[in-house]
């Protein structure tokens, strides 16, 4: 479950995110719905840890993220709109050094990133050098790496920007899959249709203010 509490986030004089109160429970897949500087991606920082909140409190699983980020991301597995990769690993070298980051032995990464690998149709790529890939190629290996160690929360932001149509369809399945198996799943974007599609709760939110949340 992830829960914003009143969170207040500024940069300067700059608001952007005011007093947001919002819960999204576990199966659910809820898309933040918004133009580009609306608070998407603020709110999406502050709830991975990558920044804290000036006012409120933002909980993964009732675990204060500012207090035990490092706990919390055990829970989380977060795409960020940018897909940024090491250019001198392979994405299966790639894949095993995420694994290993977060604690996994052998062999269940081998297992684990076998059926990635499957389920990501990376295996014509997978033993290239990461610099060589197209941006819907880094997109899928880096979900595929997010998913490796079956996080129970699914945090994306901008999910469907510069995919081809077979990679979108590919992200678009994998996310109602999530949800529909339990994960709580937590997407960003601007495109009403995107939103329509997958999710089963949408927030419309503007100048940092959720305006709607059904």
């Amino acid at each position: 479950m992830i829960e914003f509490d009143r969170v207040t986030r500024t940069f300067g004089r700059k608001v952007a995110v005011k007093d947001l109160s919002l819960t999204v429970e576990s199966g659910e897949l809820y898309a933040l719905l918004g133009r580009n500087g609306a608070g998407k991606t603020t709110t999406i920082k502050m709830l991975v840890g990558l920044l804290r909140p000036d006012r409120g409190v933002v909980r993964v699983r009732g675990i204060d993220v500012a207090k035990a980020t490092e706990e919390t991301n055990q829970f989380i597995g977060y795409v960020p709109d940018e897909p940024h990769l090491y250019d001198k690993l392979t994405g299966r070298e790639f894949l095993r050094f995420v694994a290993e980051m977060y604690g996994m032995k052998d062999p269940e990464i081998t297992n684990e990133m076998e059926r990635q690998i499957e389920q990501f149709q990376l295996k014509d790529f997978v033993d290239q050098l990461t610099e060589s890939y197209s941006h819907g190629m880094k997109q899928r290996t880096v979900f595929a790496a997010v998913l490796i160690h079956d996080p129970p929360v699914l945090v994306v932001d901008e999910p469907m920007i510069g995919l081809d149509p077979h990679s979108a369809r590919l992200v678009k399945d994998l996310l109602k899959k999530r949800a529909a198996t339990g994960a709580t799943v937590l997407i960003s974007t601007h495109t009403l249709s995107a939103a329509e599609e997958v999710a089963s709760r949408i927030g419309v939110m503007d100048n940092g203010r959720l305006l709607f949340d059904g």
